[in-house]
């Protein structure tokens, strides 16, 4: 049976984003928005200083020649910035694309020859090639003092923002997402996040992840409530300091954080705190017991992607059970399903989302072919795959396809290949995600070569060519690699090998 509820409320006609996460704080705005979390202080904004920020840095782009629909590529920082670029760009009506600071220069390229911006925001601690159409941070950061330009108001459903996730083809995709996707996010906050308007959010992220975009600044600003983000460099063992400091009601963050916060620590004195949030990747459940007994709250779990943020999930008015990771959030359609069908109670199926999901993504920029195979009929295929009791939970079993996770981010592995294969005197090469302890994963590279490759060489030719997240933390020489009858290099026989040697 599809895991159903009521359907959501429509999404309000016309409709801005940017609009939408900073009406709540209307009401009272000299509340304290945003926190930026220093060892011995903190660099507070108010709603108003918030959003007058983002409304004059609307003004800046438009004064700047770029007309509502133009794309305006982020190449910002772990700061402030990067949120304020964000949604000031959404409240001119331009369609903002984040991408990880971590990217080198190379990716980036590769992202502008197919996105084609009309504007990069650079930072110029952020690699990013030389290009007519960068602007300089300084003259942005001299937006924020502009008059405000009037909300862009259109139809919810045109298009919001771009975000890029590796493919299955080994390079970026480009998901396109509406102006609602931000309104579907509200089925997060009784679905996962318990979220209340008094509530002081503490992500451990950074700005310019879009994990810490929503979870940890949009959605607590939707509901007027504060976000706290820590300054960076902040090392986990001091975010236990931070939360019980700065009063910190629910704390967000990947699951290697919580197990980096954990270690070598007793009890965590948490007195505000009521519960963590977790996402990006499966949480281990020696983590979560031990977050338990350490602070005596729970750890509220989330699954999601890329093209539909999260939408099954734990929370506090429905706890995960046995392992599982929880429930189809209220107002989402979610379906288990294999060979075109629903799979029944308790039986492995694809995970997947109804089209009609106010967050699901509009689709793959330039690509209806690849947007087209992500659907079987009305239901968009995540490619992982779970299984659903008769109450509705949901586990998940693990992916379909071959992808890798890395700190919360999707890694193809014929990227990171691709990157490779050039190295002297490397002959094949194949990316696996390979557990070097129980809840500790790392993308490991097997290669082929006439004798072992010295690993400290490999390591700097990979750090020319790919973003920190994606690169091998391990290299492991093989006489070849594990392939099928076709010729073809089994993945998923890797971490095998390496588990067995």
């Amino acid at each position: 049976m599809t895991a159903a509820s009521p359907p959501y409320p429509a999404c309000p006609v016309p409709f801005n984003m940017a609009r939408h996460v900073l009406t709540a704080g209307t009401p009272d705005p000299d509340k304290t928005a945003l926190s930026l979390l220093h060892p011995d202080t903190s660099e507070d904004w108010t709603f108003a200083a918030l959003t007058a920020a983002v409304r004059g840095t609307a003004t800046g782009l438009l004064g700047a020649g770029l007309t509502p629909g133009d794309r305006v590529l982020l190449r910002l920082g772990n700061t402030v910035d990067f949120p304020l670029a964000y949604l000031g760009a959404l409240a001119a009506g331009l369609v903002p694309v984040p991408t990880a600071a971590a990217l080198t220069a190379g990716e980036v390229a590769h992202i502008i020859k197919g996105l084609n911006p009309a504007l990069i925001l650079h930072d110029p601690d952020v690699p990013c090639p030389d290009d007519p159409r960068i602007l300089p941070l300084d003259v942005v950061r001299r937006f924020r003092a502009l008059p405000a330009t009037p909300w862009h108001m259109g139809d919810p459903a045109r298009l919001g923002y771009i975000v890029y996730t590796s493919g299955t083809a080994g390079k970026p995709s480009a998901v396109m997402h509406a102006h609602r996707a931000i309104w579907a996010r509200g089925m997060m906050f009784d679905g996962w996040y318990g979220l209340r308007p008094d509530d002081r959010v503490l992500h451990a992220g950074a700005f310019n992840w879009t994990y810490t975009l929503g979870t940890g600044l949009m959605d607590p600003w939707t509901q007027g409530a504060t976000a706290l983000i820590p300054a960076p460099g902040t090392a986990p063992g001091d975010l236990p300091a931070r939360l019980k400091t700065h009063d910190a009601t629910i704390f967000a963050a990947a699951p290697g954080v919580y197990r980096q916060m954990l270690k070598d620590r007793g009890k965590l004195d948490l007195p505000h705190l009521r519960h963590g949030l977790s996402a990006g990747e499966k949480l281990a459940e020696p983590v979560r017991t031990a977050w338990e007994a350490a602070t005596g709250t729970a750890i509220y779990e989330a699954y999601g992607m890329s093209e539909c943020s999260t939408f099954i999930s734990a929370s506090p008015d429905t706890p995960a059970r046995d392992g599982a990771l929880g429930s189809a959030q209220p107002g989402r359609r979610i379906s288990l399903r294999k060979d075109g069908a629903e799979v029944a109670v308790d039986t492995p199926g694809t995970i997947a989302v109804h089209r009609s999901d106010p967050g699901l993504m509009l689709g793959y920029l330039d690509d209806p072919a690849q947007t087209a195979a992500r659907f079987d009929g009305d239901w968009f295929l995540t490619g992982d795959i779970g299984s659903r009791d008769a109450d509705g939970q949901i586990t998940y079993l693990g992916r379909d396809d071959d992808m890798m996770n890395a700190g919360g981010f999707r890694v193809s592995p014929l990227e990171v290949e691709a990157a490779l294969l050039p190295f002297d005197d490397l002959t094949a090469v194949a990316a696996a995600e390979v557990e070097i302890k129980p809840g500790a994963s790392v993308i490991a590279a097997f290669y082929t070569s006439a004798a072992p490759l010295d690993a400290d060489a490999l390591h700097r030719y990979a750090e020319t060519k790919l973003a920190r997240y994606k690169q091998p933390r391990l290299y492991v020489h093989l006489p070849q690699l594990p392939t099928g009858a076709n010729g073809k290099v089994q993945r998923r026989a890797l971490a095998p090998l390496y588990k067995a040697s």
